[in-house]
């Protein structure tokens, strides 16, 4: 898995490569809560090249979610596959995380 971070004024892009398993889980947490601890509360997760989320990824996108919209921000997704869609609905996530097809529609979001 890489990670990397595009901060833009007010938003953060959060980009995905390849896998959220439960061992890059942590990677994954660590960068959403270094975010959120440095004050960046408004995120856009770009999972354009994500290739499968486990349930160990699911929860820090819910720990960060909550965290962020605790402290007036947002967590949005972006270019969310077919199979990672598939498993935000199956765990009933769908209608937690707003979703987009387009970056530029994402960030205006929040």
């Amino acid at each position: 898995m890489e990670i990397s971070v595009k901060p833009l004024k007010h938003v953060d892009i959060v980009s995905v490569t390849g896998r959220i398993d439960s061992a890059t889980a942590p990677e994954f947490d660590n960068a959403l809560k270094g975010l959120l601890e440095r004050g960046r509360k408004k995120i856009v997760l770009d999972f354009t090249k994500l290739d499968y989320m486990s349930s160990a990824g699911l929860r820090a996108m819910l720990s960060a979610l909550k965290a962020a919209k605790n402290g007036g921000g947002n967590l949005v997704l972006v270019n969310v596959n077919e199979r990672v869609r598939d498993t935000l609905i199956l765990v009933g996530f769908q209608s937690l995380f707003l979703q987009f097809n387009d970056i530029v529609d994402a960030v205006d979001s929040i």
